[in-house]
């Protein structure tokens, strides 16, 4: 069962449109060209966190560790006008009910 990885950053507003031109022309279809990554979705946070989301899907831990996508990974050359970044990795749930608390 596939994994998800969502980038959450910050741009600086003068360079974005030239990001966001980058991101989705030359780094998601390089992402997408490793081995493992399967698929992703850009958003807009309207509330309550960073700006620019992408949603990842991925095949698991081992799209990690491909040559490739180590050549690519980072916001080369937006690096000085990225902040705030973050990034979560999720696994399927292993499907086990979470016990009750007394109440």
């Amino acid at each position: 069962m596939s994994h998800l990885h969502i980038v959450l950053v910050d741009v600086a507003e003068d360079v974005e449109s030239d990001f966001d031109r980058w991101y989705d022309e030359v780094h998601i279809p390089a992402i997408l060209a490793c081995l493992g990554w399967l698929s992703a979705h850009r958003r807009t946070c309207l509330e309550g966190g960073l700006k620019h989301v992408t949603v990842y899907e991925v095949s698991g831990p081992e799209a990690y560790a491909t040559p490739e996508f180590r050549a690519i990974k980072g916001f080369d050359p937006f690096e000085p006008y990225v902040f705030n970044f973050r990034r979560l990795r999720l696994a399927p749930h292993d499907g086990r009910q979470p016990v009750a608390s007394p109440r």
